[in-house]
């Protein structure tokens, strides 16, 4: 699954002035519903109860909030990039500052895991992390996220 196929360049946001969790659920939900055309609060339940089970916060400042909700046709992206890294209760107890939500359809099973796999792996690469860290916008971001993967170098 290539991330181009679940975000959209409209789904990728350089945000400013997020101070918590539930603010950042709310700007992702209110983009997500603008591309998908599904209500946000609807949205904002999915990915609120799902983080409710236990953080999406992977560590390094990483966090991938997921939910499954009625009406979505397809594992769709939305991606964020915040100017100051916020609480998020992520594993190693430091702030997250990149933030790839993804919303599923809900009877998506391989779809929604090999998506979390897919993002989870990009946003476990270093130097993917520090490139997105240093964009400037939504389209360096965007560029960022959908260039091909390095080739893998055995030693």
């Amino acid at each position: 699954m290539e991330l181009a196929e679940i975000l959209a360049d409209r789904a990728v946001l350089a945000c400013t002035g997020v101070q918590s969790k539930h603010q950042l659920f709310e700007e992702l939900a209110q983009r997500a519903a603008e591309l998908t055309g599904l209500d946000s609060n609807d949205i904002l339940e999915a990915i609120t109860d799902r983080e409710a089970l236990g953080s999406t916060g992977l560590g390094n400042g990483i966090a991938i909030p997921h939910g499954k909700t009625a009406g979505i046709k397809k594992v769709t992206a939305v991606f964020a990039r915040l100017d100051q890294p916020i609480e998020f209760d992520a594993v190693d107890d430091q702030p997250v500052d990149l933030i790839m939500m993804l919303l599923a359809p809900a009877g998506a099973g391989a779809d929604h895991l090999k998506a979390l796999s897919r993002v989870a792996r990009l946003l476990r690469t270093e130097a993917v992390v520090e490139e997105l860290r240093r964009a400037g916008d939504a389209a360096q971001l965007y560029a960022i996220l959908n260039s091909p993967p390095a080739p893998h170098h055995g030693v």
